[in-house]
């Protein structure tokens, strides 16, 4: 693997602040390049069939101004702005797009997006809700067509040999990130939470062997460092789906706290486990994505009373509580969200009883609504402190 010398933290910086540059690069390179949206998206195949995925974000320093002549504003702002985003050209060097069925938002228009944009390849992913044995095979059916039209795409076969080779590469990248959230653990942390929004930003913009050597860069730059001083800052963990950007990290940690935990969806939600190896390797990738990639879309019956199932559902956020600690949790749900909306009052209850506080904001994906939340932020810092 490649050593960048220990300049990590400064081209995750770069290629955060210039998202997609690498892509497009590759792409005038002569490699093809696929947009995907979601956790949900089995970025092993697309690595597998010589592709370069390329997780899309938002820009929520910009206003929308182009895709609500397309989708109503009570879609997913998160959506809408990416939509957005795809509208302006900031990502015209796609060859196609993956959709994978997260949430309404995203199946509800799927044909907004494929009639409008007339990328060359589309595919939407009928990612099933529940994850017992036939949501498996379900899911298995699923990957097989997603590998078949890949093979259309490409016009080179697909194997399993491939694809475990590729599972293989993406495990190890997950290892890699853990072991960079291991180097939060400190008190204070030795990466900040900004720095490490940026590394996450960065990384998941790039091909899986290139991420990989940004991550092992970083962590070879930040273990040199010498711990921070202390600033008795309160230790706070965030919840949620795909928080991109930056400034929410800015904006906690100036106001005084660390944020030393996520659960989000392009954070530990992606690195917690590890793909198993089984014959069909695309079977290990069913199992995984429905059952241990934690999204409130997916139910997941573990037990037979409420508190088994909630056990199931929030055990891990209660392990980070106690092994990060964490003195309170940011619950960062974007406006909208039902699935997320409606897990708010069990998850709530769940993580005060793990001993943590909790704030419960809602999210506009928009940083023009940052001072608001800084006020939210502040005043809940002051409460636990």
């Amino acid at each position: 693997m490649t050593q960048l010398n220990g300049n990590g933290l400064a081209l995750a910086d770069a290629y955060y602040s210039a998202y997609g540059s690498r892509a497009r690069e590759l792409k005038a390179e002569g490699r093809k390049v696929i947009g995907y949206l979601s956790a949900l998206a089995p970025v092993e195949i697309m690595t597998a069939a010589g592709l370069v995925p390329l997780r899309l974000k938002g820009y929520p320093e910009e206003p929308i101004t182009r895709a609500d002549v397309h989708m109503e504003t009570i879609v997913c702002p998160f959506v809408r702005n990416v939509f957005d985003a795809v509208l302006k050209g900031k990502y015209d060097f796609l060859d196609g797009m993956v959709l994978p069925h997260q949430c309404d938002s995203m199946d509800r228009t799927n044909d907004v997006w494929s009639y409008t944009l007339k990328l060359p390849y589309w595919h939407f992913l009928n990612v099933p809700h529940l994850s017992d044995g036939p949501s498996v095979e379900f899911m298995l059916s699923i990957l097989r067509l997603f590998v078949g039209s890949l093979e259309k795409l490409t016009g080179n076969r697909v194997g399993n040999e491939l694809i475990a080779l590729a599972v293989k590469a993406h495990n190890e990248n997950r290892r890699l990130m853990r072991r960079l959230y291991d180097l939060r653990k400190t008190n204070p942390p030795l990466i900040s939470g900004e720095e490490m929004t940026k590394v996450q930003v960065g990384a998941m913009s790039l091909p899986v062997l290139e991420s990989s050597s940004l991550i092992e860069a970083v962590i070879h730059e930040v273990v040199q460092r010498k711990p921070p001083h202390g600033n008795g800052g309160k230790r706070i963990m965030i919840v949620g789906d795909q928080v991109d950007t930056a400034a929410i990290a800015h904006t906690i940690e100036g106001a005084g706290a660390w944020l030393v935990m996520d659960d989000i969806s392009i954070g530990a939600k992606l690195c917690r486990s590890e793909i198993d190896t089984t014959p069909d390797p695309l079977q290990g990738l069913a199992e995984h994505y429905l059952r241990h990639v934690n999204l409130p879309t997916t139910y997941v019956a573990a037990g037979k009373t409420y508190g088994e199932n909630t056990d199931a559902r929030f055990g891990h956020l209660k392990q980070d509580i106690h092994d990060f600690k964490v003195d309170g949790v940011v619950l960062l749900i974007n406006k909208y969200c039902d699935p997320y909306g409606f897990e708010v009052p069990a998850i709530k209850a769940y993580i005060e009883s793990a001993g943590a506080s909790v704030l419960y904001l809602e999210y506009e994906y928009a940083n023009s609504t940052l001072p608001r939340l800084e006020t939210r932020i502040g005043a809940f810092l002051e409460m636990i402190s």
